[in-house]
């Protein structure tokens, strides 16, 4: 029936969403005693066969979320080159508050069944080299991806042509070079598409309660300082 969970002989190791199986390629112990909680709402299967509603939604929320960001203060130079400063903290409250609300949110979807989590698989190397390379874009234009589009409908110009030409132009150059890359710098020191609940050995509920009680609990001390 829909929503019941699908039986599994004993001994059967579970199947993650990407087709891999939780047990090592060595066939040695799972991970995690959880398995990922797929959808299982008809209404939400449904929703995704319909592609053209999908494009609509991520518009009218796209929408909210640029106003929010705008209202936020985050699409303003000062306050980004502030933030990289340490002079001004309003992006680091922005973000640990979104973060906190994206965390639960997501969180008691999943537990509905409305939605199913897809971790990206990661590595030393694209982590370390990506974010360098977007840290240091970040300090010279002052925008991320995110606030860029934002500050392009604010009529900023230095965010349409140095923030977006820039993106065009590197993902031109990382779509070129990805072949090479994905070889010599994103599989080194590969960790695959493992979650802090899998890792701790926990309920995907306790990683969250802690990890809000650890970003709310950075919030307060700079609400306390008064950054």
């Amino acid at each position: 029936m829909d929503g019941e969970p699908e039986a599994r002989p004993t001994g059967e190791p579970k199947v993650r969403p990407n087709g891999e199986s939780e047990a090592g390629s060595d066939g040695g112990q799972e991970m995690s005693a959880q398995p990922r909680k797929q959808v299982n709402v008809g209404w939400v299967k449904e929703l995704h066969a319909r592609k053209g509603l999908q494009l609509g939604l991520g518009f009218f929320f796209g929408i909210i979320f640029g106003f929010l960001l705008q209202k936020g203060g985050v699409t303003q130079y000062n306050v980004i080159i502030g933030q990289l400063l340490l002079s001004d903290f309003t992006v680091v409250k922005v973000m640990l508050s979104a973060v906190i609300t994206g965390m639960l949110g997501v969180r008691f979807l999943n537990s509905l069944g409305f939605v199913s989590l897809h971790p990206k698989p990661g590595s030393l190397g694209m982590n370390m080299i990506g974010g360098l390379i977007f840290g240091i874009g970040f300090g010279i234009l002052g925008y991320c991806p995110g606030t860029v589009v934002g500050a392009i409908g604010n009529g900023f110009l230095d965010a349409l042509f140095g923030g977006l030409v820039g993106i065009l132009l590197g993902a031109a150059a990382f779509a070129e070079l990805y072949p090479k890359l994905e070889r010599d710098v994103l599989k080194k020191m590969d960790y695959r598409d493992i979650t802090l609940p899998e890792l701790l050995n926990i309920s995907p509920w306790a990683a969250v309660f802690l990890a809000v009680l650890l970003l709310g609990g950075v919030l307060w001390g700079l609400e306390r300082l008064g950054l």
